[in-house]
């Protein structure tokens, strides 16, 4: 997923996703097992339009924020991309880097590729629960495109914890598929990252076939209950940073 020059060999081999191309007798829900961890790479990039964008800017956004002698937590970090642009960006003395997935397939990649490409500070993978984590000394928190996969009811109560294991003037990048109020704009934003996703190969049998899948594990919400609860848990300052059709990223600044 990382798109610098030092890993352009491994993007140019990454393997393709194939996973919904054939008819599915019964459509399982969508994992983050080895079967996806293997084609992640290619699967995020023809998938999430403004995905490198993002990953990107946020380690531009790292360069900004982290605070010497303090801890980054990339949560629900996948392959390790934003911790690998975190990693080659961020300069200060002192900080240490910390990746959390639930997928022990995820969590096997993310620690090849980190080991790969050389830390400059500390760096540590886990597989872990991130409801169960605890975050602390935080000048970075990322979750980029990880709390649409949490249950909705204790999304409050994770940001909070993030919240509160932030130092001041610490930030949190929150990106997420996004819904909509208004049936109109959910359904051409619907339409119109299908197109992409065709634009992108995929075939309207593998596009359907991965709707089944994850419509019941990846539950979106919509840009106002996202700053509401971001601002309810403390946040002082939350900004809308980024959207590409119903692909959105925040900012939140304790």
């Amino acid at each position: 997923m990382n798109e610098s020059d030092n890993n352009s060999d491994h993007i140019s081999e990454r393997a393709s996703d194939q996973i919904y191309s054939t008819p599915q007798e019964r459509i399982r829900d969508f994992v983050f097992d080895e079967n996806v961890a293997k084609v992640f790479e290619d699967m995020i990039s023809r998938s999430a339009p403004g995905y490198s964008t993002i990953v990107s800017h946020i380690g531009v956004m790292a360069r900004h924020f982290v605070q010497p002698n303090t801890r980054i937590y990339d949560l629900g970090c996948s392959l390790g991309a934003c911790s690998l642009v975190i990693n080659q960006m961020v300069e200060v003395d002192g900080c240490e880097l910390i990746a959390v997935d639930t997928s022990e397939a995820m969590v096997s990649r993310c620690t090849e590729s980190l080991q790969k490409a050389g830390h400059r500070f500390p760096v540590s993978v886990q597989q872990a629960d991130i409801l169960e984590l605890d975050i602390s000394n935080a000048s970075l928190v990322i979750l980029n495109f990880t709390l649409q996969f949490i249950e909705k009811g204790v999304r409050e109560a994770l940001l909070k914890k993030i919240y509160d294991g932030l130092v001041d003037g610490g930030a949190l990048v929150l990106s997420e598929k996004l819904a909509f109020n208004h049936n109109s704009e959910q359904e051409l934003m619907i339409k119109l990252h299908h197109d992409f996703k065709r634009a992108n190969g995929y075939s309207d049998l593998e596009i359907a076939q991965k709707r089944a899948a994850i419509e019941n594990v990846l539950i979106p919400e919509t840009s106002g209950e996202h700053i509401c609860r971001l601002e309810k848990v403390g946040f002082s300052n939350v900004y809308s940073w980024f959207r590409c059709l119903n692909f959105a990223s925040f900012l939140a600044i304790k």
